[in-house]
Parts: C-alpha cells; structure tokens; sequence
C-alpha cells in the first residue's frame, strides 16, 4: 500500500511555480486597492454600517473561497475535465435561464441571483464553461472540425445561444468578452480563417439587425410610459458612452462624468502617485471606484511608474500562461488554457481600456483586482486549472506518453498545437 501511495504521488507533478505565485500576488494587491478604493465610501454610508473595511471583507472572503477552489480544481486531473464539462457547461445554462426569469436588476441589467444567501452571477461561470465545452467539442471532433457543416456550425451555434442569453439580460460586455474568447479558441483549434471572417461579418450584421429592431420595437412602444421611460434611459446611458469616448468634455456632469473624472484621476498620479490610499477622485468623485474604475484609482495612487510595473507583472502572468498552455501534450489542455489566459487578457484590456479612452467603456471587472466576489472565484477556479494542466506538463514521463498519443493531423491543423514543440523549449 506505501509503495502504491508513493508511485500515486509521483504521478501527481508539481504545479507552476511562478504562475501559482503570481496569482497570488495580483490576488493580494487587488484586496489592498479594494480597500484603498472603497473605504472613505464605506465609512461614511449607513448601508455599508460605516465601515470602512465593509467592501475589503466581502472581497476577502471571496478570495478565501477562491483560494480553496483554485487548490480544488488544481488537484483534479486536467483530463477528468473532459468528462466534468458536460454537467458544469448544462448547469450554468440552467444559471443563466433563472437569471433572466428571477435574477436581480442592477445598473439596467437583470444579472445576479442569490443561492444559499450569496449573490452570484451565472455570466461568469458561462466564461469557463464554454470554455471547456468548446475544447472538449472540438479535441473530439479533430480533423473534422475543419469542415464547416460536421465541424465549425455545430461549435458556432452552442457559442450563439449562450451569447443569446447573456445578451438578454443585457450585459453586452460580457457577451462580448465571451464572444471573443469564444473566437480565440475556435481559431487556436485549427478552424479556417474563411469560416472565421464570415462568422465576423455575421456577427456586425446581426448586432446591426439587433439595434434596429430594438429601436423600431422601442418606437411602437411608445403608448407605455413606463417602459418607454426605461428604454428611454436605458437607450441614453448606452449614447451617453459612446459620447463620452468620442468626447469625454462633451458633459463632464452627466454622460461623460465617469470618464472625464477617470482621466482626471489618472493624470493627476502623475510620475510618482500620491501613495495608496493618498488619492482624491475616489472620495466620492469618481463613481464605481472600487469596481469599475480601480485602474483609475491605481493610475493616481502609483503614478506612472507603479501602474507600468503593474502591467508589466500583469503581461507576464498572461504570457506565463500562455507558456504552459502551449508546452501541454494534450490538445484539450492547451486550448483549455488559450482560452483561460485569452480570458483573463481580454477582459483586462476591455476594463483597463475604456477607463482610459482607449475604448467605450462597457463597464467590466479588472480581472483579480476589481471588487466582485464572483468575478474573482471563477478566475482563481480558473487558475486552478490552469495549475492542474501545469502539473502534467512538469512529468517527463506523462508528457513522453501524451505525446505519443497526439496526432500529426491535429497538430497540422491548430496554430496553437503547431507551436508546442518550440514553445516546450523554453524552459
């Protein structure tokens, strides 16, 4: 029995070492500008009990929660994930129906529930679930997933109807976020740039369809004053943010108050910063400080230099990653891990672009950073994943008899699988 217990551990590996740390870390410093960010809010509203660490324990106790999810999920084989993703994928499509029948309105979008007294948000678990769906889909479906009928159709309508719902809640952000990630795995799992473009340019038609049909539906309405008052509004907050991209001075009070006062925010830190827990915009300036925002908030508390750093760390957690999901012997593992870390770096990019002017904003979490507990639980239950596929990849043993069993045509067929084998040499 010792003996078998011994050779069952030594099949285990060892996860990431750099990739578990840095999680942490992002982790930690997120809970130090929760705090930062909200406790001069806190502390001075009776709904939060004048607390100001109101917001910083909440966070924390979804960290925690993560934590043991991220060790649970890192000490599960990444292959048993294969057969899990078919409940995990169906339960969360049961999520997002209750959602739309019984979930909680906030910010004009019907998007949380509340089990067993926390309240989630069925959109971020999609994130992962279709993730897994789609590499287990097509690491089954191999050569064939290239033809566009067997193949590429059957993957583009389970990414649609998920889509579908997460858009009538609405949260377009997310359906966006998914969406692209969605494409990322597709293409990394060796589907033709032909089938790929057309589904593009049917997106844009459709979205375009969509809004037309929306505003014709809104107008024939109009004998409804209520609803026609909330799709009103709702119609002016989405203008009001594309006017605020276009000109972020256009109505500093209204529209393109987040913005303007973002920007402010952010050039105020200047070189230097003004320290944590130093700056001004978040003592009730600058909306949503702690959630959407708290780039802003860390643009003026670090200044230039501590943001750059920032990112910098942040980059090579994405590109650490990336590493691992590439050196996996596995095509499931590898694109499961594509498609986690192209999660992670899309999301970032939205967030961090529209409080910058980059882009719209849309009103997305900084992944491991913002205040939102369900957010930060599915990326560290992602991470732990993630970790497992890493522990695979650090047995020489497990990874020569993977790599037996990967055939030539699929490794022909993905960019992704097509550049393991130099990937793996960067040790």
């Amino acid at each position: 029995m010792k003996q078998q217990t011994a050779q069952t551990k030594t099949k285990r590996g060892t996860p990431d070492f750099q990739l578990l740390i840095l999680t942490l870390l992002l982790v930690g410093f997120g809970l130090v500008m929760v705090f930062s960010s909200s406790s001069s809010i806190a502390i001075a509203n009776k709904s939060f009990n004048n607390d100001a660490l109101f917001f910083t324990k909440k966070q924390l106790m979804w960290a925690v929660i993560g934590l043991v999810g991220m060790f649970f999920a890192m000490n599960i084989r990444f292959n048993k994930y294969k057969k899990l993703y078919a409940p995990f994928f169906l339960f969360t499509t049961v999520l997002l129906l209750v959602v739309l029948v019984s979930g909680a309105m906030l910010n004009g979008a019907r998007s949380w529930i509340r089990i067993f007294g926390f309240s989630i948000q069925p959109a971020e678990f999609a994130k992962i679930a279709i993730i897994l769906y789609l590499a287990a889909l097509i690491t089954k479906k191999g050569e064939r997933f290239r033809d566009l009928k067997t193949g590429y159709i059957p993957v583009l309508v389970i990414v649609g109807f998920i889509a579908g719902l997460i858009m009538l809640q609405p949260d377009f952000g997310t359906c966006f976020i998914l969406v692209a990630t969605c494409g990322l795995v597709i293409y990394a799992g060796g589907a033709s740039m032909k089938h790929i473009l057309a589904s593009i340019l049917l997106v844009v038609l459709g979205a375009a369809l969509a809004l037309g049909a929306n505003a014709l539906f809104s107008s024939m309405s109009s004998s409804d004053t209520a609803s026609t008052t909330a799709t009103e509004a709702t119609q002016n907050y989405k203008i009001g943010r594309i006017q605020a991209f276009l000109d972020p001075l256009s109505d500093t009070t209204g529209g393109s108050l987040n913005l303007y006062r973002s920007l402010v925010a952010i050039g105020d830190g200047g070189i230097t910063g003004s320290g944590i827990g130093q700056g001004t915009m978040k003592l009730h300036y600058l909306p949503n400080a702690y959630n959407d925002f708290i780039f802003s908030v860390i643009g003026e508390e670090l200044g230039f230099v501590g943001t750059a750093l920032f990112l910098l760390v942040y980059l090579y957690f994405i590109w650490r990653g990336i590493i691992v999901s590439l050196r996996c012997p596995d095509p499931f593992g590898t694109l499961v891990g594509i498609g986690i870390m192209g999660l992670i770096a899309i999301q970032a990019f939205i967030n961090i672009g529209g409080v910058t002017q980059t882009i719209p904003v849309t009103g997305v979490t900084l992944p491991f950073i913002s205040y939102g507990g369900t957010s930060l639980f599915v990326m560290m239950v992602a991470m732990g994943i993630l970790l497992s596929i890493s522990r695979t990849n650090n047995l020489d043993v497990i990874k020569e008899e993977k790599t037996k069993s990967v055939t030539v045509q699929t490794s022909r067929t993905s960019p992704a699988l097509r550049s393991r084998e130099s990937i793996r040499r960067i040790r």
